[in-house]
């Protein structure tokens, strides 16, 4: 009686089984996008004195000027990463048509990182393009800056330091304008990204020490450095994240955008279905697609650089970690 029980029960679960949803694939880590193949860099340009103070450029063959896409990598604003990270992508917007100025800064284990200097690193990378645009045919007029995660909110205070009050130590006079921004996967309210989330996703809690403290500490450092308190930016937005991201949940984006909505800035935002965290930036995703129609939507390309730059290949597996 009890083995044809058991086997009632096998049974019954056989069929089950059936019925059950195949397991999904892995998402990406950081190392899968790291390996992914790309080409060099054009070149390794300085944009300060300190070693970390420089970028990578890329430009497009034939004749510009060109359109730049400002790219900044990610890693909770500490070292998890490098721009090694977003060099894949960097190369692959190069091939549709956009010059990529992929910058390295200092974050807040680095000497010189935090406040002010990681913020001032960024833009002061942005504003090199003004000394280097006639050499490499850039065109000024059409600067996007494109950030994947923490990278992502500094893309949005790039767009929106021309907000700055003059008695800010971010404060520059006349910064690059930027035309538009795209944030991938990334935070942008710094006050709103809770500590106990930073400490699971970085092992610690960047954000006080890339401002320099807690909100109630320094006011005015979280209301110069957090995108939605410089409000309206005043230039288009465009916010792109993925259904699976854990790292940086979608409600991230979502209050964002009820924000700059309200404020009347022209803001848009995407989730691509099964997309975790770094599939946004690898270009062999099913994800990399809509990245690229959404970067290129920002600029005005030749007809003869319309091109899509890498096909979306089979996914790599792995595990995420660290934005």
């Amino acid at each position: 009686m009890n083995l044809k029980r058991a086997w009632i029960q096998m049974a019954l679960l056989a069929i089950l089984c059936l019925n059950c949803p195949a397991p999904s694939a892995q998402l990406l880590k950081p190392q899968d996008v790291n390996n992914l193949p790309v080409a060099p860099a054009d070149h390794r340009i300085r944009y300060g004195s300190d070693p970390i103070q420089f970028a990578d450029l890329r430009v497009p063959k034939g004749k510009g000027p060109f359109p730049i896409a400002v790219v900044i990598h990610g890693g909770c604003w500490m070292k998890f990463a490098d721009l090694q990270n977003t060099a894949p992508m960097s190369d692959a917007l190069r091939h549709a048509g956009m010059a990529t100025w992929n910058i390295e800064y200092r974050r807040v284990d680095n000497t010189g990182g935090g406040w002010p200097g990681t913020f001032n690193d960024v833009a002061a990378a942005v504003d090199h393009l003004k000394t280097i645009a006639t050499t490499y045919e850039l065109d000024l007029t059409q600067v996007i800056v494109i950030g994947h995660s923490a990278g992502g909110h500094l893309a949005l205070w790039l767009a929106a330091r021309h907000r700055l009050p003059k008695n800010s130590p971010l404060f520059v006079e006349k910064p690059l304008r930027i035309r538009g921004a795209v944030n991938l996967a990334g935070p942008a309210n710094l006050r709103s990204f809770p500590p106990a989330h930073q400490k699971q996703v970085c092992g610690d809690v960047p954000i006080t020490k890339l401002v320099g403290g807690l909100p109630n500490e320094m006011p005015q450092r979280y209301h110069d450095s957090s995108p939605p308190e410089l409000l309206p930016l005043g230039v288009k937005q465009i916010l792109i994240t993925g259904t699976k991201d854990l790292l940086v949940p979608p409600k991230y984006g979502k209050e964002y955008e009820a924000a700059a909505q309200l404020a009347g800035d022209k803001i848009e935002m995407i989730e691509i279905e099964d997309a975790g965290h770094f599939e946004v930036i690898a270009p062999n995703s099913a994800a990399w697609p809509t990245v690229e129609r959404a970067v290129q939507s920002l600029v005005t390309l030749k007809r003869e650089d319309r091109q899509l730059g890498q096909p979306p290949n089979p996914r790599l597996e792995g595990d995420c970690q660290a934005f």
